[in-house]
């Protein structure tokens, strides 16, 4: 289990109205006193449940405004030359 200080949660809100938890972990590829090698794990996908309960704990949870991607329609065109 990480502490409060190496662990944060993550809602991404998409404009759709869709919410996706995550969760980071902060870690180190080396050595914890080289500050080259430390980072922020990959986002881990968690329940909502989970992020109000870390919430109410007073763990860093963060809210991330995304906007829907756009669908772009790509047209077959029509009697192409060789």
């Amino acid at each position: 289990m990480h502490s409060k200080q190496t662990v944060k949660y993550i809602c991404e809100q998409f404009s759709s109205g869709h919410e996706y938890y995550f969760k980071q972990e902060y870690i180190t590829h080396d050595k914890w006193s080289n500050l080259d090698s430390v980072a922020w794990s990959a986002p881990r996908p968690i329940r909502k449940e989970t992020f109000l309960k870390r919430k109410k704990q007073g763990y860093l949870c963060e809210y991330v405004q995304k906007q829907t991607a756009v669908i772009l329609p790509f047209h077959k065109k029509a009697n192409a030359s060789k």
